[in-house]
C-alpha cells in the first residue's frame, strides 16, 4: 500500500513537472485533498491511471473518497443518499472542511477547491485557488465530460442497488451521456422534440381542420341567407325606386288637375258677369213695391193702434157692468146666508130646549148622594201603605244595584289585570313559537287533548315557571338545561310515552318530555337552614325564588336539586374560597357567576370551576302566580255576589210589580167612588151651561124683512149705474165699425201689393239662384285651383325629398331612366309596390349582419386555410428532420449497443452465465420510450431474464450492474468510473477482479476506481 502510494505521488510530481508522455487522459483524477471531511482530519489521496482498487474495513473512510469526488465536483448531496445538507459533511466538532480535486489537463492541471461551511450550510468555490461561482465549475467539469450524477459513470455505495432501479429510458440515456459520441445524445434530444412537435402539429392539424370543415358547412349555411338577402334587397331597391316615383306621377295627377279647374273657374267668371246685368231691373221693380208696401203698412198700424184704443175701452165698459153683476150677486148671496142663519138658529134652539129637558128629567129621577167619604178614605189608607212598601223596595233596589256596579267594575278592574298576566304569557308563548317551532306545535296539540291523559300533564318549564323577580331569572336558566326548558313534564310515565309517540312517530316534531319522581321531590328540605349561610352572603335557595307547578317542582328537586343551590351576592365572590372551604357546598351562584365543585378522586381534593353567567332569554317575563290565583279567586267571589244580587233585584222587581197592580187596581176603586159623588153636581152644572146657550142664541135673531128692503135698495143703485155704462159702451161700438171697414181696405191693397212683389221677387229669386249658382261655382273652383296649387307645390317638396334633391339641382338622370322602366299610373304603382313589398315581408330574419358575418367567415376560412397550409408544410419539415435525423442516431446507437453486447456477453460467458444487451422499443415513432434492455441467466437451469429491482437477488444486480459499467470501458469517453463496494456479491470477487483488470489490460486510456472491504485473495 505505501508502494502504492509512493508510486501516485511519483507520477504526479511527473505530471506536475509537465513531463510530455503523461499516463492520464484529459480530466482524470491526480490528487484528492480532504480536510475535516467526514472521518478525515486531513487526508492526501494520489490516484493512479487506469485501475484504483481502495481497500479498507468497515468504517475506515472508503465511501468518504467517493464523497469527496461527487462532492469536489459540483455533485448534489442528494446523489450520494446520505444527507441532504452539504453541512453534515463536515467531520463531527468542526464548523469548516474543505475538499480539493486535481484533474489532468495539458499543460497546466485544473485544481477545484470546495469549501464547507457547517453555520451557513454553504460552500465556497476556488478555481486555481481562485474564487469562483458553482455555474463556472459545472462548466469546467462538463467540458472534461465528468458526469457524477450518472449512474453509468459514478456508483457510489448507496447508489449501487439503484442501478437496477433505473429504467430502460433512463440506462439508455445515462449510457449515451456517457459512452456515447456527444452527437448521439444530441440526435435523441432532437428525435424527442421533434416527436413532441410532430405530435402537437399532427393534433392541431386535427383540430384546424375539424375547424376548417365546420366553418365551411356554416358558410354553406350562410350563403343561402346572403343569397336570400341580396333578392331581399333587390326587392327592397325597387320599393325605394317605386316609392320615389310615386310622388312624381301623384304631381303630374295633381299639376293637370290645377289646369283644368283654372280653365274652369274662368269660364265660369264670364257667365257670373253676364248674369248680375240681368238682374238689374227686378231690382228697381221691387224696391218700388216695397216702399207702396212700407206706406200701407204704415196706415195699417195707425189704423189698428186707434181701433185697438177703442177695444180697450170697450173691454173696460164690459169688465165694469160684469163687475156690477157680480155685487148683485154678492148681496143676494149675503141674503141668503142670513136667512140659512136665522134658521139653523132656530133648530139650534129647539135642539137645546129638548137636551134640557132630558137632563132636567134625569136630574128629577136621580136619588138623592149617599155619603162615600169612608170608603175613599179606607181606599186612601191603603194607597198610601203601598206607596210607602214602593219606596222601601225602591231604595232596596238603588242600594243593590249601585252594589252591583261596584261589583261589576271590581270583576272588569280584575279581568283587565288578568288580561296584562295573559299578555305575559303570550308573550313567552311567542318566544317558545320563534325559538321552538315544533314544541309549540306539541303545545297546541297537548291544549286541545288533555282528556287522552290519566293524569296531570304540565306544558314547558319555560312557560310554567314564574321567577318572582326578573333579576333571578338568570339563575334559572343558567342551571336548568335549554333542552329541559322546553320540555313537558308528566306525572305519569304511560303519558309521557303516549305523547312522545304521538308527537314525535305520527307527526314527526322535536320535542322532549321529562317525567316527575313518583314519590315527590317538591318538599324536600335543603341540607343546612339558609340563615346560616346568610354571613356568605346566601340570600336564598334556587326552589325559593321562582314558582312552578307540583310535577315541575319536583323534577327539578330530583334533577339539579333547586332545594339545595344557594345564590349569594358580591360578598359571596370576594370570600369565595373560604366558602369553598368552610360550606362543603358542590353547586352555587353569586352575583354573576356559578361555582361548581368537584372533589378529585386522586387526591381528595376539592376541584372548583367557575363559569360567568349568560343572559336570562325564556323566563325574563313571568307572571306572579299568587296574584294571579288570587285575581281568579277575587273573579269567582264576584261572580257568585253578581249571581245573588241578580237573584235578589228579580225579587224585588216581582215585588214591584205586584205593589203596582195591586196600587192601579185601588186607584181605579177610588176614581170610581169620586165620580159617583160627582155625577149629579155634573148633571146641574151642564144644565146651567145649556141655559146660558140657549138665551145667547135667543138673542141673537135676524129680521128677515128689514134685511131683503136693504138688499132692494142697493140693487136699484146698481142697476142705474149699469145703464150709464151700456150707453157709453154702445157709443165706442159706433166709433169702431167705421175704423174695421178701413182696416179691411188696407188690408187688401197690402195682399194685392204683397202679390206684386212676390211675383217680382220670384222672377228675381231665379235669376238669383242661377247667380249664386253661378258664384258658389266660381268659389269652389277658385278654392279647387287654389288647394290643388298648393297640393303641387307639397308634392313637388315631397318628390324632391324623397329623391334627395337639392334646391335648384336638375332631376337626375339615372333617375330618369329608372323611371321609365317602372308603371306611370299609381294604380299600376300600388299595385306592382304592394306585390313588391309582399315579396320583401317574405324574407324575414334577414338583416346585413348576415352579409358582414358571411364575408367575416370567408376571410377566415381562407385565413385558416393558409395558416393550416404553413402548419402542414412545418408539420412535413419536421417529418424530413425526423428520418434523416433517425438515421444518424439509430446508426450510431446500434453500433454502440452492438458493441456493448458484445463485451458484456464475453464477461457473463467467463463467469459460466449468459448475458445480453439489446434495444428495446415499444413504438418506432415514440423515440421517448426507446431503451437500453439488459438479460441475464445465473442458473443453466433458468431462462434468460431482464434485470429489474425484484427478480435477481442482489448479488446478482450487483454482478451485472458491475459487468455492464465493464462493458462500457472500451468505448468510454470520460476521464474515470467509480464503483463502491463491489465484493457484496457471493460469487467469486477474485474472477471479477481478474475480468477487471483483464478489461483494464486492453484499455489503458480510463481510470477506473473500485472499493472493497478486503483484499481479493
Amino acid at each position: 500500500m505505501a508502494a502504492a502510494r509512493e508510486k501516485g505521488k511519483a507520477v504526479w510530481k511527473s505530471v506536475k513537472g509537465g513531463e510530455s508522455q503523461s499516463p492520464f487522459v484529459l480530466g482524470s483524477i491526480v490528487r484528492i485533498f480532504m480536510e475535516n471531511f467526514l472521518t478525515y482530519t486531513v487526508c492526501e489521496v494520489f490516484p493512479g491511471p487506469n485501475l484504483n482498487v481502495v481497500l479498507g474495513a468497515n468504517g475506515t473512510g472508503k465511501s468518504s473518497i467517493v464523497c469527496a469526488i461527487c462532492l469536489g465536483l459540483a455533485g448534489k448531496p442528494s446523489f450520494l443518499a446520505r444527507a441532504d445538507k452539504i453541512g453534515l459533511f463536515v467531520k463531527q466538532g468542526c464548523m469548516k472542511g474543505a475538499v480539493e480535486i486535481e484533474l489532468f489537463k495539458s499543460p497546466d492541471n485544473i485544481i477545484i477547491t470546495r469549501e464547507i461551511y457547517v453555520v451557513s450550510n454553504a460552500s465556497a468555490w476556488f478555481i486555481n485557488k481562485k474564487p469562483a461561482t458553482l455555474k463556472t465549475v459545472e462548466e469546467q467539469i462538463a467540458a472534461l465530460n465528468i458526469q457524477v450524477d450518472n449512474l453509468c459513470q459514478f456508483l457510489p455505495q448507496d447508489k449501487v442497488g439503484e442501478f437496477t432501479k433505473l429504467s430502460k429510458t433512463e440506462l439508455l440515456e445515462a449510457t449515451e451521456k456517457s459512452i456515447g459520441s456527444p452527437e448521439m445524445y444530441q440526435f435523441h434530444c432532437e428525435l424527442k422534440n421533434y416527436r413532441e412537435k410532430e405530435r402537437e402539429l399532427e393534433n392541431l392539424c386535427r383540430e384546424k381542420t375539424t375547424s376548417l370543415e365546420k366553418m365551411k358547412q356554416r358558410v354553406e349555411r350562410y350563403k343561402q341567407d346572403v343569397d336570400r338577402y341580396h333578392e331581399c334587397k333587390r326587392h327592397v331597391d325597387l320599393i325605394e325606386m317605386l316609392e320615389r316615383k310615386r310622388p312624381w306621377v301623384e304631381y303630374e295627377n295633381v299639376r293637370e288637375q290645377h289646369e283644368e279647374a283654372k280653365q274652369n273657374r274662368n269660364q265660369v267668371k264670364k257667365e257670373l258677369k253676364s248674369l248680375k246685368e240681368m238682374q238689374a231691373p227686378w231690382t228697381k221693380k221691387i224696391e218700388e213695391a216695397e216702399e207702396n208696401l212700407k206706406s200701407l203698412d204704415m196706415k195699417t198700424r195707425d189704423n189698428t193702434a186707434e181701433i185697438r184704443s177703442i177695444s180697450q175701452k170697450c173691454k173696460e165698459k164690459q169688465d165694469a157692468l160684469e163687475m156690477k153683476d157680480k155685487q148683485i150677486e154678492e148681496i143676494n148671496q149675503a141674503f141668503r146666508m142670513k136667512k140659512d142663519e136665522e134658521t139653523n138658529r132656530q133648530k139650534k134652539i129647539y135642539q137645546t130646549q129638548k137636551i134640557i129637558q132630558e137632563w132636567q128629567n134625569e136630574l128629577d129621577t136621580m136619588a138623592v148622594c149617599e155619603n162615600l167619604q169612608p170608603q175613599i178614605d179606607a181606599v186612601n189608607i191603603e194607597l198610601k201603605e203601598l206607596q210607602e212598601e214602593r219606596v222601601n223596595i225602591d231604595n232596596d233596589v238603588s242600594d243593590l244595584r249601585a252594589e252591583k256596579t261596584n261589583q261589576e267594575r271590581e270583576k272588569k278592574r280584575i279581568i283587565d289585570r288578568l288580561g296584562q298576566l295573559n299578555n305575559i304569557m303570550h308573550m313567552k308563548e311567542e318566544n317558545l313559537k320563534m325559538r321552538f317551532r315544533d314544541t309549540h306545535s306539541a303545545l297546541m296539540w297537548l291544549r286541545k287533548n288533555k282528556e287522552k291523559f290519566k293524569k296531570r300533564a304540565c306544558e314547558p318549564m319555560m312557560l310554567e315557571i314564574n321567577v318572582k323577580d326578573s333579576r333571578h331569572a338568570k339563575y334559572i336558566e343558567n342551571h336548568i338545561s335549554t333542552n329541559d326548558m322546553r320540555a313537558f313534564v308528566f306525572e305519569c310515565q304511560e303519558d309521557m310515552e303516549t305523547f312522545l309517540v304521538e308527537m314525535r312517530d305520527h307527526q314527526k316534531l322535536r320535542v322532549n318530555a321529562v317525567c316527575a319522581p313518583a314519590e315527590s321531590c317538591a318538599e324536600n328540605l335543603p341540607s343546612r337552614p339558609i340563615e346560616e349561610l346568610h354571613r356568605y352572603g346566601f340570600y336564598s335557595y334556587l326552589r325559593e325564588l321562582f314558582d312552578a307547578p307540583h310535577p315541575v317542582m319536583s323534577y327539578l328537586c330530583s334533577q339539579y336539586r333547586v332545594h339545595d343551590v344557594p345564590v349569594g351576592t358580591e360578598k359571596t365572590r370576594d370570600m369565595i374560597e373560604r366558602v369553598i372551604q368552610e360550606t362543603n357546598l358542590r353547586q352555587m351562584y353569586t352575583a354573576e357567576e356559578r361555582y361548581v365543585i368537584k372533589v378529585s378522586s386522586y387526591t381528595k381534593q376539592n376541584l372548583s370551576s367557575n363559569t360567568c353567567l349568560r343572559e336570562a332569554q325564556f323566563l325574563t317575563t313571568s307572571v306572579d302566580t299568587d296574584e294571579r290565583e288570587q285575581l281568579e279567586n277575587q273573579q269567582q267571589d264576584i261572580n257568585n255576589m253578581l249571581k245573588s244580587l241578580d237573584a235578589r233585584l228579580t225579587v224585588l222587581f216581582d215585588r214591584q210589580k205586584l205593589l203596582e197592580h195591586k196600587d192601579n187596581k185601588l186607584r181605579q176603586e177610588k176614581k170610581a167612588l169620586l165620580e159617583r159623588g160627582n155625577q149629579r153636581r155634573q148633571l146641574e152644572s151642564k144644565i146651567g151651561v145649556k141655559y146660558d146657550s140657549l138665551r145667547q142664541l135667543e138673542q141673537d135673531a135676524i129680521d128677515l124683512e128689514k134685511e131683503f128692503q136693504l138688499a132692494n135698495v142697493k140693487i136699484k143703485e146698481i142697476n142705474k149705474q149699469k145703464a150709464g155704462l151700456v150707453s157709453e159702451l154702445m157709443h165706442l161700438i159706433k166709433r169702431i165699425i167705421p175704423l174695421n171697414i178701413v182696416k179691411v181696405t188696407l188690408a187688401l191693397q197690402i195682399t194685392r201689393m204683397t202679390a206684386e212683389k212676390n211675383r217680382l221677387q220670384s222672377e228675381y229669386k231665379a235669376g238669383t239662384v242661377q247667380l249664386r249658382a253661378a258664384q258658389q261655382r266660381f268659389h269652389e273652383l277658385d278654392n279647387k285651383k287654389q288647394l290643388l296649387y298648393e297640393k303641387c307645390v307639397e308634392l313637388m317638396k315631397q318628390a324632391r325629398q324623397v329623391c334627395r334633391l337639392g334646391p335648384g339641382q336638375d332631376f337626375p338622370e339615372e333617375f330618369q331612366v329608372a323611371f321609365q322602366t317602372l308603371p306611370n299610373t299609381l294604380e299600376e304603382i300600388d299595385a306592382f309596390l304592394s306585390e313588391e313589398k309582399t315579396r320583401a315581408s317574405c324574407f324575414t330574419g334577414l338583416s346585413a349582419s348576415v352579409v358582414e358575418e358571411y364575408n367575416k367567415q370567408t376571410q377566415e376560412i381562407q385565413q385558416l386555410t393558409e395558416y393550416l397550409e404553413g402548419k402542414k408544410n412545418e408539420l412535413n419539415n419536421y417529418k424530413q428532420n425526423i428520418s434523416q435525423v433517425k438515421e444518424k442516431w439509430l446508426s450510431l446507437l446500434k453500433v454502440m449497443i452492438e458493441q456493448i453486447n458484445g463485451k458484456f456477453s464475453k464477461f457473463f460467458s467467463s463467469m459460466q452465465c449468459v448475458g445480453e444487451v439489446d434495444l428495446h422499443m415499444e413504438n418506432e415513432e415514440e423515440y421517448e420510450k426507446y431503451g437500453i434492455r439488459i438479460r441475464v441467466k445465473f442458473h443453466s437451469s433458468t431462462e434468460l431474464h431482464e434485470l429489474t429491482p425484484y427478480h435477481q437477488s442482489g448479488g446478482e444486480k450487483t454482478v451485472s450492474t458491475m459487468l455492464y459499467l465493464m462493458a462500457l470501458q472500451e468505448l468510454n469517453r470520460c476521464p474515470f468510473r467509480v464503483v463502491d463496494e463491489i465484493n457484496q456479491v457471493r460469487i467469486n470477487s477474485a474472477v471479477l477482479f481478474f475480468l477487471c483488470t483483464d478489461a483494464y489490460d486492453i484499455v489503458e486510456r480510463t481510470d477506473f476506481f473500485f472499493l472493497f472491504r478486503e483484499w481479493i485473495q
